[in-house]
């Protein structure tokens, strides 16, 4: 990423910077999702359940920081990995072989610019589940089998959405944490971009 990308009009919310700055990462991450027929068999689906658990093992430590969850609105409640656990055993197939740690964990206090902008993506990815959770459904998966973590909130998508991003446009960061938070949320989407290159390139 150039420093061009930091660069975002100060008239935009922090949310919607992030947006643009991390556009072409993300719009690529999407695609290279898509290209793998994730949705083609349950099969491949298993192997986009191992990448969501493995993301969101990485991330989990955040939702239980109280220093955040003092932040951002219902944060424990917004947790999903003990869903794709359910997930992976309605499927039948373990997890990835982990040989490192978690990205975050609970014995070291995150970086706040930096774990914004993860959970950023975190979040973000909820919002567009909606899709995936209907092709999941020509898979014979749905929000109580297999495709647990894409269901929605009960209050819906969208406030769900407009809620986190509400809160995470209020804190009072300075212009370099901002540079900061967009750079964790980049390492966010390149993470599971490295996840999705690992996986559905490894013989099945």
């Amino acid at each position: 990423m150039t420093a061009s990308a930091f660069q975002q009009p100060i008239d935009l919310s922090r949310s919607k910077r992030l947006k643009a700055a991390t556009y072409d990462t993300h719009d690529h991450l999407d695609k290279s999702i898509m290209a793998s027929a994730p949705f083609s068999s349950r099969e491949r689906y298993s192997l986009f359940v191992k990448i969501q658990h493995a993301f969101h093992r990485d991330i989990d430590a955040l939702y239980a920081d109280p220093g955040l969850d003092a932040l951002l609105p219902d944060l424990q409640g917004r947790r999903r990995l003990p869903m794709i656990e359910q997930d992976l055993a309605d499927l039948g197939v373990p997890p990835l072989a982990f040989t490192a740690a978690a990205v975050f964990t609970q014995d070291s206090r995150a970086d706040l610019p930096t774990a914004l902008g993860w959970l950023y993506v975190a979040e973000g990815s909820s919002l567009g589940a909606a899709v995936l959770l209907k092709e999941a459904a020509k898979l014979d998966l749905s929000e109580t089998f297999g495709a647990r973590h894409l269901a929605g909130a009960p209050e819906g998508r969208g406030l769900h959405w407009r809620t986190f991003t509400a809160a995470l446009d209020t804190i009072d960061l300075s212009q370099q944490q901002d540079a900061e938070a967009i750079a964790g949320a980049t390492a966010a989407f390149d993470r599971v971009q490295g996840l999705v290159n690992q996986v559905f390139s490894s013989p099945r």
